[in-house]
């Protein structure tokens, strides 16, 4: 099969992505990743951003059947950081010269909670002004569905990106994973008026989710390509015990890594310009796993920022590494890792992607 003259073409078909995703040999793998790297290194440079991710509450309104802080599980021990301590984790990471924070958190729209969120964003902006950082720490928020309101509060308090996941753009799929006040369309409805409100727009999928095909995963990356998608976070499906999908068939871990690691590439194939980040759950099915999403094609890396003493109550899927690190060992640990693989770390800086940044009118 000659994967080159599938590669070098200007756009990928739906046909070329489901070609793509499905090699196996290894020659014709290695042969995509360094396609996808050299794809990204000619586009997005040699580069890595770093993210600071804060966790700030497990506390859920959802009840994803996948998902370990899933409303239903009583064998979570909630718990919901104030503004304050997000404020300090967010000032480490700009003395460490990450240059952008994550907020993340389980999804709820009560009043309290859009308050916290709004006054955690301000504050975070204003504390982390520096010479190397005038504007503050770049902010992308992970807090799931909101009113169009709460979106402009959030945009208007500071945070400029947002990363809202469909975890598939099959309906069908979507349903057998999310309980049926949860819809798919409700979740696109929202992508649309981030991108109105003036978010530079992230999603995501899960992969190797059961029942899920090739050509569920090759839609998934033409609905990236449509929606004008600016940043990604995907990665492999990792079953939870205490969830309705702990005993559902699903392809064994090296088969989700392959997949994972191919869906990168493949989509920097598809946007050359965009973020991707590489997830810690690679990083759970092999001990170097995001560093090999960094040489598929990746260029953003999310250190886990929350406090060790919640950490473990934040457990979206079980085995996720660097539980009892310190944010200083993890920083420690990715600046070699990083460094080894021939990359550079972009060192107190937005990092917005060069997508956003061409459709805003800012490069």
């Amino acid at each position: 099969m000659d994967y080159g003259a599938v590669l070098g073409k200007e756009r990928l078909t739906g046909d070329d992505r489901r070609l793509l995703l499905r090699a196996k040999d290894p020659g014709a793998v290695e042969d995509i990743r360094r396609f996808a790297q050299d794809l990204r290194l000619r586009q997005c440079g040699p580069y890595v951003y770093l993210r600071g991710l804060v966790e700030f509450s497990n506390i859920c309104s959802n009840d994803c059947l996948y998902c370990g802080i899933r409303r239903s599980n009583k064998n979570v021990k909630r718990y919901e950081l104030n503004v304050d301590r997000i404020v300090e984790c967010s000032q480490w990471c700009a003395s460490m010269g990450y240059g952008s924070v994550v907020l993340q958190s389980g999804e709820r729209r009560d009043e309290r909670f859009v308050d916290l969120v709004a006054d955690a964003v301000g504050a975070i902006k204003q504390r982390t002004r520096s010479a190397a950082l005038p504007g503050g720490l770049g902010i992308t928020l992970c807090v799931g569905e909101q009113t169009p309101e709460t979106y402009r509060r959030f945009f208007e308090a500071g945070a400029h990106r947002y990363l809202l996941r469909i975890e598939t753009s099959n309906p069908v799929l979507f349903g057998k994973i999310h309980p049926p006040d949860q819809t798919l369309s409700s979740r696109i409805e929202c992508l649309k008026v981030l991108r109105e409100v003036g978010f530079q727009v992230g999603t995501g999928v899960m992969i190797g989710i059961p029942g899920q095909t090739t050509d569920d995963l090759a839609d998934d990356i033409e609905f990236f390509v449509r929606h004008d998608i600016d940043m990604i976070g995907m990665g492999p499906f990792i079953p939870h015990d205490q969830t309705p999908l702990w005993s559902s068939a699903c392809p064994d871990e090296a088969e989700r890594l392959r997949t994972s690691l191919l869906m990168i590439a493949v989509t920097r194939c598809s946007l050359p310009d965009i973020n991707i980040a590489a997830t810690t759950a690679l990083q759970t099915l092999d001990e170097v796993g995001r560093e090999k999403g960094l040489l598929f094609g990746a260029n953003v890396i999310m250190p886990l920022l929350t406090p060790v003493d919640v950490r473990s109550d934040y457990l979206l899927y079980p085995g996720k590494p660097f539980f009892d690190e310190t944010a200083s060992q993890c920083m420690q640990r990715l600046e070699s890792r990083i460094t080894g693989a021939g990359l550079k770390i972009g060192y107190d800086q937005w990092g917005d992607s060069i997508h956003a940044r061409k459709r805003q009118g800012t490069l």
